[in-house]
């Protein structure tokens, strides 16, 4: 807007452009390793910073006009294309950059035209300085906080609302930029200045708004887990009180048996002693407790819940190959299958079936865990892939997918052959033991 030599322009660009490039990079998680994405980004930043300022050689009256706007679709596909991001957080990040730009253009120019006569050196100056502070409070302060927050804005945004933030950077840049409305005065000057303000405080508030939202519903999915893990604890006490029960019936019953034995040998009757002790064997062998797997933490979830189906005539069969040892935490076992079971109990008891029953499969093959669960159920309707429930609530769903997340973990929910099988691949940690 100030003019300038081609070198001038070629640093100012260099500036506006490295802003953007670099706020955006800070907060993203890219798809490619970082060294191939830094790479790209320098490349896409030099063609970029060198075509606007050959336009401003050769096209100086439309580049004062368009090129602030022209950046944002430019540097949105670019950066969104080296993005792992859903495309909607990808559209409110290019937003926030694009929105920082203009702060940083509205003082490079204004403080210039204010207060030193309009010299673009000015403008560099304090566009530089701007854009450093910038960087700096984004790598020290809200880097940290962004990437902190970024799962929740991605569980609670969608694409209509990263749109209506877009669109509400974009309405104050073209007040901002509007190209009738770019000659110095004190009027223009104030109106840019609130209304970039006020994209700013509206830009601020929705982001911790959605954080907010995001940690409630988090919370609220602990808070469920919790009850579920309590649940299961109360379960397997009284397993402990039955088996107690049960061994203090055993040692009551040793006296009778050992004088029984003695009265065999003492008559010598042989045959009649080995038929006892037949007898007595295939009894306790009926009587031992149900070992599902090896590994203690699966065992004891899967046997309570499996009791607790059995008690309403639900069939239950189980295939279980994991062992002791495996890298998950005993909490996200519990959120896994103490939900998948309890919502598989809930959906045989709704379905009104003569027959209901739970089939369980789980087996380790190298560093993955595998898990499926079909059970009875009457026809369920997905949103997104996940099952919505008529009564509302879906916090089991939602403690099984942040549980299977900690392991990059990958879900699908289905009906198959009146059956509501849910399937569950874990990666576990490489280098860890199986």
């Amino acid at each position: 807007m100030l003019g300038g030599s081609f070198w001038l322009a070629l640093l100012r660009n260099t500036i506006s452009a490295g802003l953007m490039l670099s706020f955006f990079l800070m907060l993203d998680r890219p798809r490619f390793s970082m060294k191939k994405t830094t790479g790209c980004y320098i490349a896409f930043g030099a063609s970029l910073v060198t075509a606007y300022s050959l336009w401003y050689l050769f096209g100086n009256k439309s580049f004062v006009q368009y090129a602030a706007l022209s950046t944002l679709p430019l540097i949105g596909i670019f950066c969104s294309l080296m993005s792992s991001e859903v495309l909607y957080l990808s559209l409110y990040k290019m937003a926030l950059a694009f929105y920082l730009f203009s702060v940083s253009t509205f003082c490079g120019v204004d403080v210039a035209r204010w207060a030193f006569d309009g010299n673009a050196l000015v403008d560099i100056l304090v566009r530089f300085l701007c854009s450093a502070v910038i960087l700096i409070i984004t790598w020290k302060k809200f880097r940290r906080q962004f990437l902190g927050g970024v799962d929740f804005l991605i569980e609670e945004m969608d694409m209509f609302s990263a749109v209506t933030l877009f669109v509400s950077v974009m309405l104050g840049a073209i007040m901002a930029y509007w190209p009738n409305l770019q000659g110095f005065s004190i009027f223009n000057m104030v109106r840019a200045f609130l209304i970039l303000f006020m994209a700013g405080v509206l830009q601020y508030a929705i982001l911790h708004l959605y954080i907010h939202l995001g940690q409630e519903h988090y919370y609220q999915a602990e808070k469920e887990l919790l009850e579920v893990n309590e649940q299961l604890l109360h379960q397997q006490m009284e397993l402990m009180k039955e088996s107690e029960k049960e061994a203090a019936r055993i040692r009551h019953d040793v006296r009778h048996h050992t004088l029984l034995i003695k009265e065999y040998l003492s008559k010598g009757e042989f045959g009649e002693l080995l038929d006892y002790l037949e007898e007595y064997g295939a009894d306790v062998a009926n009587r031992n407790a149900e070992e599902v797997c090896m590994n203690r933490a699966v065992n004891s979830i899967l046997c309570a819940y499996a009791k607790k189906a059995r008690s309403q005539d639900i069939r239950v069969l189980m295939d279980v190959r994991v062992v002791e040892g495996i890298p998950v935490r005993d909490i996200d076992w519990v959120a896994i299958l103490a939900n998948i079971f309890e919502n598989a109990i809930h959906g045989c008891a709704a379905s009104g079936c003569p027959e209901q029953e739970i089939r369980i499969y789980i087996a380790q093959k190298g560093n993955k865990i595998m898990i499926q669960c079909c059970n009875t159920s009457t026809p369920a309707s997905f949103h997104k892939g996940l099952p919505q429930s008529d009564k509302g609530g879906g916090t089991g769903v939602f403690s099984i997918l942040k549980a299977a997340s900690r392991y990059d973990g990958e879900t699908d929910f289905s009906m198959e052959n009146g059956m509501f099988v849910t399937r569950i691949l874990l990666n576990l940690p490489t280098g860890e033991p199986a």
